[in-house]
């Protein structure tokens, strides 16, 4: 019977069922077959795995992204990055990954990364005469970023599932974002000298001076909020009045983007003083999103807000759907007792952590090329973490190195979800598009090496925040 639920699943998948029906489909057809677990169960575990308060972070994430994204945010993003580092040889290869670090702070998803920001990138290069294929490459290694760098919704499924702080996720994807942007810059800098690539924007100490001021803003900010509060200030007021004396700055002297980027650090800083919860901060980004496209940029409309809505509910219910089949699928396969076998199998064949991370890597780049990041999280968080745990692998490090294969994959045919946004963007072939993206994937394995194996990348901010 066992055989029969993996077999079912298997078989709905590569006939074209989506995957949420696929699992819910071969969870109904197992306990209809053995007999042994009543039919309402299903319906019941399914109701039970989307009942979740740190689940209502999802649609307010998903809804500050879609805000961030109609709002115009995408253009002062791009223009800020094009101030800070256009000037360096291959500028624009420079802002594509620069600007997906900041707006990875606002989206959380591979996915609108790469069709918003993506979309401004590849035309602004293609017009500067870059090959049509590097920068669909280049756009598609820094769209991973969106889920690395917080807010991330990956890192919410996972929390979820792996009953981890999502405050600790957060956390563990800031230094390995920055690790892998800069060996993305790297690899940038490597193809501009190849290629003997120029500017893209003249170099003036004004525009620069503007950047950097900006961006001391932004790193000054949470520094000074951490320090008050740790001589004994109060978090909430402290915040509040900090909050006031930014928007009178960026009023002012006009900043470009210092705005928009505060919207990971005020995520980060409120819950690390403690002002609100993970659930609470993404409540807090949406009004934040709100407040600057209808208020104080008045970007978006009133009619722009109501699709806005409409596409939130729609990605909602989808993910939610892929949450509640996976719950019941999730639960078969442990009261079959398949998890106990893989890690019985796997700790028969080794004891050495390094080399289960090795093989946990190559099977989830492999899950990662045929299944959504969420379904995939869903699947393999409760086959592989209880193997973590009896290897002594933080399941804070696990998570990020498993959403990090996961947007891996998500550039791989035949389900990458980026492949396919960028083809259709750049118009370009998936043949053209996959070849272009292959020689990104030197410094994103590079990185993945990196973090899995060098776990203090990830785990020193959680350690110094949560202890």
């Amino acid at each position: 019977m066992t055989a029969a639920l993996l077999i079912a699943f298997l078989v709905l998948m590569v006939s074209g069922v989506p995957v949420a029906l696929a699992m819910a489909g071969a969870s109904l057809l197992y306990v209809m077959l053995s007999g042994t677990v009543p039919d309402y169960v299903v319906i019941h575990r399914m109701v039970n795995g989307i009942d979740s308060f740190p689940l209502l972070a999802v649609p307010f994430f998903i809804m500050a992204g879609n805000l961030m994204n109609s709002a115009g945010i995408t253009n002062r993003i791009y223009n800020f990055a094009l101030a800070l580092v256009g000037w360096m040889k291959g500028g624009l290869g420079h802002v594509n990954i620069v600007g997906s670090v900041i707006f990875a702070g606002m989206s959380g998803t591979a996915i609108a990364d790469a069709a918003g920001l993506g979309t401004i990138e590849i035309k602004a290069m293609q017009d500067h005469g870059y090959p049509t294929e590097f920068a669909v490459g280049v756009t598609a290694a820094s769209a991973t970023l969106g889920p690395i760098i917080p807010p991330s919704l990956p890192f919410v499924i996972y929390a979820m599932f792996a009953n981890v702080s999502i405050g600790q996720l957060f956390l563990a994807g800031i230094i390995p974002g920055v690790v892998m942007s800069v060996l993305m810059m790297l690899t940038v800098a490597y193809y501009a000298r190849k290629n003997k690539w120029g500017r893209d924007a003249a170099f003036a100490w004004s525009r620069i001076g503007k950047a950097l001021l900006e961006l001391a803003v932004v790193v000054g900010y949470p520094t000074a909020i951490w320090s008050a509060t740790e001589l004994g200030s109060e978090p909430a007021p402290t915040f509040f009045v900090s909050m006031l004396l930014l928007l009178l700055a960026d009023r002012f002297l006009r900043f470009n983007a210092v705005l928009p980027i505060m919207t990971p650090v005020l995520l980060i800083g409120g819950m690390t003083t403690g002002i609100f919860t993970a659930t609470e901060g993404a409540i807090a980004a949406c009004v934040w999103a709100m407040f600057l496209g209808l208020i104080w940029y008045r970007t978006l409309s009133w009619k722009m807000l109501v699709k806005v809505s409409m596409d939130t509910v729609e990605t909602t219910a989808t993910v939610l759907l892929i949450v509640a089949a996976a719950s019941i699928f999730g639960w078969l396969l442990t009261v079959t007792r398949v998890t106990d076998a893989v890690a019985a199998a796997v700790l028969a064949y080794t004891h050495n952590p390094a080399m289960f991370l090795l093989l946990a890597n190559l099977l989830m780049l492999f899950v990662g090329c045929f299944l959504e990041p969420t379904a995939a999280i869903t699947i393999l968080v409760p086959i592989l973490l209880p193997i973590c745990m009896q290897l002594g692998i933080d399941p804070v490090h696990f998570g990020l190195v498993m959403v990090l294969n996961l947007m891996i994959g998500l550039l791989h045919p035949p389900m990458g979800m980026v492949l396919f946004v960028l083809a259709r963007v750049s118009r370009l072939s998936l043949e053209r598009t996959t070849i272009a993206i292959l020689p990104w994937l030197v410094p994103l394995l590079g990185s993945l090496i990196l973090i899995t194996y060098v776990p203090e990348i990830a785990l020193w901010l959680p350690k110094k925040f949560f202890p």
